[in-house]
């Protein structure tokens, strides 16, 4: 029943946990803008509308760019048909494969035995979704960050006294910061991913570098199977692109690397004790979000589950469960 109410109810959930996802990332950063020698004289209030505008500024260059790669794919992919030709006749020639095949005889038995004009509207839908999807976010963001201020005094209020009260306080504050923390160096471990993965796919001339470079950032946060997937479309893109086996696999190795340190190296020495699930529970977790949910459920999968440890770890009556749930058993 929970499930059922979860994908009957993802228009109205998915938008407000990513939204209250956002809040923890946006107020950790703006808790870190104190160290900044002007900026963390400003008012906490300035502070955090300063992050908004800039998260809000964000999303709408996010919407832009899909759209705009979306039109330069579409008029590049003339010239992408050609390189295809050109490579797969000289896998023939080295193979020796007499009537050496064209991109027209494997294209008439792949490619176009697909109706692609029936996904075209389904398509513009699945973006208008993602639009409206990333505005709800944003105004939800909005609200939850000005209604940040008033939270203490309701928890008071709603406990019936001080003293219970403050002591909520003090576990929501140190939830807070566990999970504000995490989600926080996660993003940022995703934006030094995506700027390493630019400059290689800049280096490397493949084309729409940028978007590439974001898809591979949000990618990250899916563990595991994110990483290979976001390497796999530049590398197919550089194949039509170039023609050329020595770039494809020139791109893959060296996004391959950037993931390497990123993930072995940068991730453990940054993350702590923060990320410390379970193998199994994030097999478990990818599972569950991306069945009811699809791609944006994969990618809120981590957070989540990392949330909810985090949740049960600082509650002492369910702290067992955040243990059984942990890699280590320390939470």
């Amino acid at each position: 029943m929970i499930g059922w109410l979860l994908w009957i109810g993802k228009p109205v959930l998915l938008p407000v946990l990513a939204a209250v996802i956002s809040v923890y990332i946006l107020l950790t950063a703006a808790q870190s803008m104190r160290h900044l020698p002007i900026l963390g004289r400003l008012p906490a209030w300035v502070q955090r509308t300063v992050i908004l505008l800039g998260f809000t500024f964000i999303v709408i260059m996010l919407f832009i760019l899909v759209i705009n790669n979306l039109a330069q794919v579409a008029a590049a992919l003339p010239r992408y048909e050609a390189n295809l030709e050109i490579l797969i006749s000289r896998i023939a020639n080295i193979l020796g494969i007499e009537g050496e095949p064209t991109w027209e005889n494997v294209r008439s038995v792949t490619l176009d035995q697909v109706d692609f004009r029936s996904w075209i509207a389904p398509a513009l839908l699945s973006l208008r979704a993602f639009g409206v999807t990333l505005f709800l976010v944003v105004l939800y963001a909005s609200f939850l960050t000005a209604e940040r201020g008033a939270m203490a005094r309701k928890v008071v209020m709603a406990l019936g006294g001080e003293e219970a009260g403050a002591r909520a306080i003090s576990l929501l504050t140190r939830i807070n910061e566990r999970i504000g923390q995490y989600l926080f160096v996660k993003t940022v471990l995703n934006v030094i991913l995506g700027a390493l993965s630019f400059v290689i796919l800049l280096v490397l001339g493949i084309e729409f570098a940028l978007f590439w470079a974001v898809l591979i950032a949000f990618l990250n946060y899916i563990p595991y199977i994110g990483s290979m997937i976001g390497v796999i479309f530049p590398v197919l893109l550089s194949l039509a692109q170039f023609g050329s086996l020595g770039m494809a696999g020139a791109a893959m190795v060296s996004l391959t690397a950037a993931q390497l340190f990123v993930g072995a190296y940068l991730e453990p020495r940054m993350m702590g004790r923060a990320f410390n699930l379970s193998p199994f529970i994030v097999l478990l977790a990818l599972a569950f979000w991306s069945t009811l949910w699809g791609l944006p459920g994969a990618l809120l999968a981590v957070p989540l589950t990392s949330s909810l440890v985090l949740l049960l770890a600082e509650i002492k009556p369910v702290r067992p469960i955040a243990i059984l749930l942990s890699a280590n058993g320390k939470v």
